[in-house]
Order: C-alpha cells, then structure tokens, then sequence
C-alpha cells in the first residue's frame, strides 16, 4: 500500500516561527515519492473533518509538527482510527516524541517518519479527557497556566515561569485512593505520567514506559523549598518505585505506578493536560488506555 503523508503544523509552537516547514516537508517527502498535504492546525484544536478524510482520501499516515499540545489534540481525533501517527517535534517540551527517541532536528526526525516503525503506544484519560504522556495538578500546572499567556514562547520563557511559580508556590490538600484504599498528603504538585519525560529532556518519572499499561504517579508531598528540589533530584537519580502503603507516609516524593487512580482536589489545584492549561475539578478520575494509538519511532 503506497503512503500518503497529511502534516499538521503548529505555526505558533516553539521559540521559532516555522515559515520554511511546508517546503521543507514537502520536498524531502516527494523526494521519498511519497504523496502528502499541509495543513495547519486550528486555533480550537477541533478536527471534526478528519476522521472522513482519512477514509475518504486513503492517508496512511498523519504527522503532527508541533508540541504535546498539539499532539494531544490530533490524536484524541484519531483515537479508534487505524492511522500511523508521527512528530516533528517543534514545541517548548516535546515530552512525548523526546521520550520515543525522536530528534528534535527536523530532517532527522523526518528520516524517522520515512524509515522508522509504527508502534502502539499507551495514552490516559483523566475525567474522559485525553492525555497522550502528562498531565499534573498543582505547581507545574500553575506554570503550564502562566506559561500559555506569555506572547513568547520556549524554554527560557518556560524557565522564568517556573522560577516565578517556585518561589511563591504552596502545598495544596489532596486525598488519593488507589487499590481501594485512600490516603491524604499535603503536596506542591501531583504529576500523571505515560512516558519519562516532563519535557525537555527532564526525567520526572524514571522507569516510566509507553507501552507497559501503567501510569507512573510523581508526588511532591510538603516539605522546605530547598529540601525539595534536593528531594526531587534525588527520586530522579534513584528511579525508586514505591510499591507499600506504609511507606507513603515515610518519603517526601512519592513515586508509584498503576493503572488507574482517583485524585480528591480540596483546594482546586489547577490542571494541565500535556503542557496545556486545562479546567480543573474536585475530583479526577484517571485511568490508562493500553494501545491507544500507533506511533512512529526509530
């Protein structure tokens, strides 16, 4: 079956604005003698069309050219749609396509588009919202929220909101059952992850894996600021997953997986859903998608 290429870019993704993309994907995919058409996304992130494009038109595979923004919202289009899914990853973060191997540079992460394998990957809902890698409740989220305001992106924008955040940042009041059973912790942030990256080639969630049907649940319970980022670094390091109750109580950072959890959110603790600012709630219920869709990977 010969291929057929549909790229979606984000214009507005990462620190650069992508004005030469379209003739440079075009060219290196006629090149390959493989057909393809541009499009650039939409500002509601609705794709009600594409599903009967798809089909109609025979694309094989479609290529999101952006962050994990962007990602997340093609491919909650796509879900159930038998369609390989690629990255060019030119967003502030790139969790996902970073965690899957793909290189930033454009025509090296072409080249994985033409020469790399689809494979099924893990995603997650969160209250029937789509996550394809990350989301998080709390500090990081409240960065994600003053991030997306800021008329400049990238990662040094990214950076200064986090530093900002950091330093006036507070514990919130969470209760978290899992396996039936409920326990309460003060924390600054409650991240979800599918994939071991937060962004930017930072491993919050060391052993996490897309494909092995968990999600990896990184805990930041209330401690001294300094005594934090020391915590941080150190579960990173040691990739250390928790697996007994008792012992929640004695760490600091709480790193665990499972394949579903309920968040009890007292204080309404802001949300974001793979880096974008998303409407909180009370309570979340989050459970993996095993196989949610197939990626393109080295």
């Amino acid at each position: 079956m010969n291929r057929k290429i549909l790229y979606f870019i984000n214009p507005v993704s990462g620190p650069k604005r992508t004005n030469l993309l379209p003739e440079v994907l075009m060219g290196k995919t006629l090149a390959q003698n493989i057909f393809c058409e541009i499009l650039f996304t939409a500002a509601d992130g609705e794709y009600p069309f594409l599903a009967d494009k798809i089909k109609n038109e025979g694309f094989t595979d479609v290529v999101v050219c952006g962050g994990d923004g962007t990602v997340n919202q093609i491919t909650s289009s796509l879900l159930g749609i038998d369609i390989n899914i690629g990255i060019i990853p030119i967003g502030s973060g790139n969790g996902l396509a970073l965690a899957a191997k793909i290189p930033r540079n454009i025509k090296k992460a072409l080249k994985v588009i033409f020469t790399g394998n689809s494979t099924f990957i893990d995603a997650f809902f969160i209250n029937e919202k789509f996550s394809c890698m990350l989301c998080g409740v709390g500090f990081d989220a409240q960065v994600a929220h003053d991030f997306a305001q800021k008329p400049k992106r990238g990662l040094a924008t990214y950076i200064k909101q986090s530093v900002k955040n950091f330093i006036k940042a507070e514990p919130y009041r969470f209760d978290i059952t899992l396996e039936g059973k409920t326990f309460s912790t003060d924390a600054y942030f409650i991240s979800v992850a599918n994939s071991n990256q937060f962004g930017n080639n930072f491993t919050i969630a060391p052993k996490a894996s897309l494909q092995d049907g968990l999600l990896d649940i990184i805990v930041a319970k209330k401690m001294s600021k300094v005594r934090m980022i020391w915590a941080i670094l150190k579960q990173i390091r040691s990739g250390e997953v928790g697996t007994q109750e008792e012992n929640f109580h004695k760490k600091e950072v709480l790193y665990f997986q499972t394949d579903k959890l309920i968040i009890h959110n007292h204080q309404l603790a802001p949300l974001h859903i793979d880096g974008d600012p998303a409407q909180t709630s009370k309570k979340f219920k989050i459970e993996i998608l095993p196989k949610a869709f197939k990626l393109i990977m080295p």
